[in-house]
């Protein structure tokens, strides 16, 4: 689900479609969640679809750690990314904002902490940005992604969060918050896996 104070605009024609802030949204917000309305699907069920289904999983879906397909039910699938994202997610089913997003700007994530099977090309002209966004981005970038995280974590439980009620697996969100050094590191959503869950939590 999406933080509520979002809208659908038109961004290109190279690029399609994104979703903007319609009023500050500040840093620490949680905006997006998995919830009960996204549709999971596994390996055997993508290969299963005709080939033109198959394409619109390829764009608008991320893979999760268990390897299986999401499609988010709500314009959270129009997100589009950055290599300077203002949103990024922990280990957990969703993403917070790490830094202030004003109104009118657009929300991004980084594509590279979604699993892909394929490069891309990026065109988000950020003056960092890496040109093409690869399969193993996570494995390479994590740490920078977890500062910015780490940062934005603690902020959670101090200002508004019209999405928190619907956050999965509550006591290990609660135990992160209070104490921020056991926040999950985005490493725990890789698939697949280069780390054991136990070596994750640990770092």
């Amino acid at each position: 689900m999406l933080h509520p104070d979002t809208e659908l605009r038109h961004v290109s024609k190279l690029i399609g479609y994104g979703v903007f802030a319609t009023r500050l949204i500040p840093k620490g917000t949680i905006t997006w969640v998995r919830d009960e309305l996204d549709q999971t699907f596994s390996p055997g069920e993508m290969t299963g679809f005709r080939p033109e289904y198959q394409d619109l999983l390829e764009k608008y879906s991320f893979i999760d750690r268990a390897g299986n397909a999401v499609l988010c039910w709500d314009l959270a699938r129009y997100i589009n990314h950055s290599c300077d994202a203002n949103c990024l997610s922990a280990g957990y089913e969703f993403e917070i904002a790490v830094r202030d997003i004003l109104p009118g700007e657009e929300l991004t994530d980084d594509y590279g902490t979604l699993n892909l099977t394929e490069t891309f090309p990026c065109f988000c002209r950020h003056p960092n940005c890496r040109k093409e966004i690869l399969p193993d981005d996570l494995t390479r970038l994590w740490e920078e992604w977890d500062v910015k995280l780490r940062v934005a974590f603690p902020l959670i439980k101090m200002v508004e969060q019209p999405l928190i009620r619907y956050v999965r697996n509550r006591a290990e969100f609660e135990e992160a918050l209070s104490s921020p050094a056991k926040m999950r590191s985005c490493r725990f959503n890789y698939f697949p896996k280069l780390f054991s869950a136990d070596k994750v939590q640990a770092m």
